[in-house]
């Protein structure tokens, strides 16, 4: 998709990836990310190893509402992080506001 036409429909990040850092940060979603950039697809990934306790910052939740689509990848720890849960209910608020 071209610069112009990503700027039209209010998109920043074709892809936003959200993911639990310690179980695929490495592996899967290292390869993952690779390979959407390779293609040319502009994709968020979220490089910060985040605390414990730590809310979702201002320039997260932008990213979320600047993704045109969503890979949630869930993997053991996923859902026993605040963080990505968190996260998950942004990105399904957002989703809610466009139906």
């Amino acid at each position: 998709m071209a610069k112009h036409e990503k700027e039209s429909l209010g998109f920043t990040y074709d892809v936003f990836l959200s993911f639990r850092g310690e179980d695929t940060r490495h592996n899967f979603i290292g390869h993952l990310h690779k390979e959407l950039c390779r293609k040319g697809i502009n994709t968020f990934v979220d490089d910060k190893n985040l605390g414990i306790g730590d809310s979702i910052s201002p320039a997260l939740s932008k990213a979320i509402e600047e993704s045109r689509i969503f890979i949630v990848v869930f993997s053991e720890n996923y859902a026993s992080s605040s963080w990505c849960l968190d996260e998950l209910v942004k990105i399904l608020e957002r989703d809610s506001l466009k139906h």
